[in-house]
């Protein structure tokens, strides 16, 4: 396929990747990943769309061609203070999103801190744990989630990147991750994902220190984020997926002017796993 081309912009002294696939002249649509993937991740969204968008999909920090955070500054305000950088920078406002995991987690928020500024977003299992999970983190007092907190980013800090002997072995494992993938998607996917190291073999391109930090926002805060977007919302959500559905759980009532999609035959990748499907429901909701 065309591919779009290369760009880098700044935040927080770190320099961080972008790819732009033209058309300049239309409205601004914003593509952002999920964690350990990266930009190149939308090519198949960004093809059926760029003849109308003028689009730009980011690496978030610590994946893809980005820089990674020394000191492990990865928390939730980092990342959005890098989406509210490009939008920034790149005079993208008002910008359409669309947005994956913990992207539309971020994208989402960021929309609650600038309604004004995002005129529609496309959020795939953005909303993070179920109703039930966020009831037993909060049965830990503070002090015992700061240990487990310390102890999780202590054996992280042991790990080294897997190393991989060929590229068809870590294609093995992009297949092996998500059983939907056509051999032609987890060929793309694992050809961007990952760099060759100095000895020959291959890992993938993100920061195994990317995770939370402790320091984020609370789910009242982000409630109250979601609270605030004042331009139609469209949630998506993978039947097969982990993720509990926010009707059923009660969480979609946080939104003035949102509406579900849930999709058959889909896990968490719902851009990959149904595309078609997807792709309709996202042209028909851009088009309202």
């Amino acid at each position: 396929m065309e591919g779009p081309t290369s760009h880098f912009y700044f935040s927080q002294r770190l320099r961080l990747h972008y790819v732009d696939w033209g058309n300049e002249g239309a409205e601004p649509l914003l593509l952002v990943h999920g964690g350990r993937d990266h930009c190149r991740n939308w090519d198949w969204v960004a093809q059926r769309l760029r003849d109308r968008y003028h689009i730009i999909a980011p690496d978030l920090r610590g994946h893809g061609d980005s820089a990674w955070a020394i000191g492990g500054g990865y928390d939730m305000g980092a990342y959005i203070y890098d989406i509210a950088q490009i939008v920034h920078q790149k005079g993208l406002a008002p910008v359409t999103i669309i947005a994956h995991s913990m992207g539309a987690g971020i994208a989402l928020n960021y929309c609650g801190a600038y309604p004004d500024a995002v005129k529609k977003i496309v959020a795939i299992e953005g909303l993070g744990p179920s109703p039930a999970v966020m009831a037993e983190q909060a049965s830990r007092t503070v002090d015992q989630r700061l240990r487990d907190w310390i102890e999780d980013r202590r054996k992280n800090s042991g790990r080294t990147p897997r190393r991989y002997a060929t590229l068809d072995e870590a294609y093995a494992r992009m297949a092996e991750e998500n059983p939907h993938l056509s051999p032609e998607q987890a060929r793309h996917l694992t050809i961007y994902g990952a760099h060759q190291n100095e000895d020959g073999t291959y890992s993938w391109k993100f920061d195994n220190h990317s995770r939370w930090g402790m320091g984020g926002l609370s789910h009242a805060d982000q409630h109250y984020l979601w609270s605030q977007i004042t331009c139609p919302v469209l949630l998506m959500r993978g039947e097969e997926s982990w993720a509990s559905d926010p009707e059923a759980d009660g969480r979609i009532k946080h939104f003035k002017n949102a509406r579900l999609v849930n999709f058959e035959g889909a896990g968490h990748w719902v851009h990959h796993d149904q595309l078609e499907s997807f792709m309709a429901e996202v042209e028909g909701f851009l088009a309202e």
